[in-house]
């Protein structure tokens, strides 16, 4: 299936029967499931698997792609939500698949591109840009005030007022509801923060200093450390 969306529009949440590959020619899109958030730049997608409640917002014009693999079709696609780097192959084969009618021949040109396709998945790189979310309510409330605002400074102590729990409660739910301490979770809303502005077209620089950063060699040592590669070729096509 291929649509375009403009900015800021939002698919509210739904599910499918099937399995769903999300991709993206331009612009950026944040997939949301009731446990995890993803931001899902060019040259990389999200894999939904079948019946999975999810929503999507549009940053910036989006043309999206999409995939659906009926269950059972293979068993080596992942079992959760991920986000995995698309190659140049996979994305020429992901553009020829939408091309082909809903009924192509299983036998000709269209099955053996979608064959190629079920290899490729299970072969892509997965990328560590997913957000935890919690379910406690007093979670759910310190975790949006950093979702609203990436950059904010104040410490765990002041981000805890008005959670309706102490800070000492609130580090204790971090391991318990998420699995990862406060730091840790802070630290993939900022790398996705940082995707999401790369995508925008900001400079290293300009995201650094945004991030709070005290220099893009320190923004950039972090991205690097947790991304595998530079910021300045994150956004870029994969050979």
């Amino acid at each position: 299936m291929a649509k375009d969306y403009p900015d800021g529009f939002v698919i509210a949440p739904h599910s499918h029967p099937r399995g769903q590959l999300l991709y993206a020619i331009t612009g950026l899109m944040h997939v949301m499931t009731e446990t995890t958030g993803w931001i899902v730049p060019p040259f990389r997608a999200v894999w939904i698997p079948p019946g999975i409640r999810h929503q999507v917002s549009m940053k910036g014009p989006v043309q999206m792609r999409t995939l659906y693999l009926t269950p059972g079709t293979s068993a080596e696609i992942p079992k959760e939500c991920t986000v995995i780097e698309v190659s140049l192959l996979l994305r020429e084969l992901i553009l020829n698949a939408v091309d082909e009618s809903l009924d192509y021949d299983p036998q000709g040109r269209g099955g053996l591109i979608m064959n190629l396709i079920l290899l490729e998945i299970p072969r892509a790189h997965q990328v560590p840009l997913q957000i935890p979310m919690p379910s406690d309510p007093r979670l759910v409330r310190l975790c949006n005030t950093l979702l609203d605002r990436p950059n904010r400074k104040e410490s765990f102590e002041v981000l805890a007022r008005g959670t309706g729990a102490s800070s000492r409660t609130l580090m204790r739910l971090f391991h318990q509801d998420l699995g990862m301490g406060f730091v840790a979770w802070r630290q993939q809303v900022l790398l996705s923060e940082a995707v999401s502005l790369l995508a925008s077209g900001k400079t290293v620089k300009e995201v650094a200093n945004i991030l709070g950063y005290q220099s893009p060699s320190a923004f950039t040592a972090m991205f690097r450390q947790n991304l595998g590669k530079a910021p300045e070729g994150y956004m870029y096509p994969l050979v």
